[in-house]
């Protein structure tokens, strides 16, 4: 059973960093390509960046670009999302995404409050 777990999220000042961590497990030894999407309050769910099976390839959000930077290592099924100078306005429940055998799939989401 796929399960996806993401941590790192909590409240930060502007221009601060955050790290989080998705942890995936039940994929076997396959290495889907994975994203990060969050969630606004009273906005809709939108694709922060994803990252290719090996890493080689990642595409981020025009607003994120510059700041955030997705990486994974497959040894450790791990997925993560250096956050820095962050802005209240990346303030928002980030979710960690994969597919698997055409199926979706999302962690639990981790806040992440952006204010002074």
């Amino acid at each position: 059973q796929v399960q996806l777990v993401e941590s790192g999220g909590g409240l930060v000042q502007p221009g601060e960093s955050l790290r989080l961590s998705c942890r995936a497990s039940g994929f076997a030894n396959s290495r889907p390509a994975m994203s990060w999407y969050r969630q606004a309050p009273g906005k809709e769910r939108e694709l922060v960046v994803g990252i290719g099976s090996t890493g080689g390839s990642t595409n981020y959000a025009e607003s994120v670009k510059g700041r955030f930077t997705i990486s994974r290592d497959n040894a450790k099924n791990t997925v993560y999302l250096q956050m820095n100078s962050l802005k209240p306005e990346d303030t928002a429940v980030y979710y960690c995404y994969g597919k698997y055998w055409g199926r979706d799939y999302w962690g639990q989401g981790t806040q992440v409050t952006v204010s002074s």
